[in-house]
């Protein structure tokens, strides 16, 4: 069976916009710099809430700033 992993563009968005930093948008959104850290590590898969944060910092859709890579065993 394959696993699903979620990824972002995160770092790439930050850099398009005027180079924000990890601390800037994790205040926008409300988390700790650490957690934006461990998102765009693919360590760790944000609440559906919180993706839908991400992506409004941006003015994009969760799929447009997520997305799946399947990975075979």
């Amino acid at each position: 069976m394959s696993k699903w992993v979620i990824r972002n563009h995160i770092r790439k968005l930050r850099f398009h916009q005027d180079e924000m930093t990890q601390q800037h948008l994790a205040e926008k959104v409300g988390v700790t710099r650490q957690t934006i850290v461990a998102i765009e590590k693919g360590n760790y898969s944000p609440s559906l809430e919180l993706a839908f944060r991400i992506a409004r910092v941006f003015n994009l859709s969760v799929e447009e700033v997520f997305y799946v890579d399947i990975v075979e065993p």
